[in-house]
């Protein structure tokens, strides 16, 4: 069991452990979990400073307001670091990356459209998600919600098997 799932039950928050196997992007996660593209969040790390971290939670099809997160933040300058750095400063991978059971209990900052939904976040591990409710794990994580986001390009959908 990862240390997300171990975190998730010690919590006692609700969830479902969906098993849905390797996804090479977004639009393909949510076609193999049954959900719409939205509802598949995505956990970014980004960086303050040395050793200043936090975690960003934005849905699919959405991706992160640089304007918008730094006014919200009060600084000037951010960045998403490399796939070792995140891995140092959470404990997970760079597609396994998650609030839950992090090394560290970074910040974490939701994006205001995931407000009142269901949905699905990365379980510490390739291939399985949580399905939650967004606002009782960003209550639990000691979150915030903020509008941080903005639409990508269209994502093209995967090709369901005949």
């Amino acid at each position: 069991m990862s240390a997300a799932l171990e975190a998730v039950e010690k919590a006692g928050l609700a969830h479902e452990v969906v098993r849905h196997g390797p996804a090479g992007s977004v639009a393909e996660a949510a076609l193999k979990q049954g959900v719409e593209v939205h509802d598949v969040v995505k956990t970014l790390v980004v960086r303050r400073a040395d050793g200043d971290f936090l975690f960003v939670l934005v849905p699919g099809g959405r991706s992160i307001s640089w304007p918008k997160l730094r006014a919200l933040l009060g600084v000037k300058r951010l960045s998403l670091p490399d796939a070792e750095t995140a891995k140092a400063a959470t404990g997970y991978e760079r597609g396994t990356i998650t609030p839950f059971g992090a090394t560290t209990a970074w910040p974490v900052i939701a994006d205001e459209t995931v407000r009142g939904r269901t949905i699905n976040l990365g379980a510490g591990e390739r291939g399985v998600g949580l399905r939650v409710a967004a606002d009782d794990a960003v209550t639990l994580l000691g979150g915030d919600f903020a509008d941080i986001s903005e639409p990508e390009a269209e994502i093209a959908e995967p090709e369901k098997d005949q």
